[in-house]
């Protein structure tokens, strides 16, 4: 069975795109209940929630690094990620984390000091 639907797609003017899927017969029985149940029949909706679920747990969603601060180093400092040693007044970057999806985002902002050499911050 084909079925196509509505999917959101995200971009400045929140426009809709049209997408065709070919499901199975079960696929198709699940979706609509799923609709039906939990989205007022909306299987776009229904869908969304699907992909955003799958994302959050396959450990995709979280926080994610959106870029740096620069810092100077008040005392001795390894940095996070190759553990190199840097004395103080050292230029290191601290990481600034917002919500957002990847494979490398983390549950939970860590709370350990975290910082970053140079290096390290351009080879991201």
């Amino acid at each position: 069975m084909k079925l196509q639907f509505l999917i959101r797609h995200l971009s400045e003017e929140n426009d809709m795109k049209r997408l065709n899927f070919t499901l199975d017969e079960e696929t198709v029985d699940l979706l609509t209940k799923l609709a039906e149940m939990y989205y007022e029949d909306n299987k776009s909706r229904t869908v969304r929630a699907a992909l955003e679920s799958l994302a959050t747990h396959a450990g995709h969603n979280g926080w994610v690094i959106s870029g740096y601060t620069a810092l100077k180093a008040d005392e001795s400092t390894e940095c996070r990620t190759c553990g190199k040693e840097h004395q103080k007044g050292s230029l290191l970057y601290k990481p600034v984390f917002e919500r957002g999806s990847s494979p490398e985002a983390m549950k939970t902002i860590p709370r350990e000091n975290w910082v970053e050499c140079s290096v390290c911050v351009q080879s991201r």
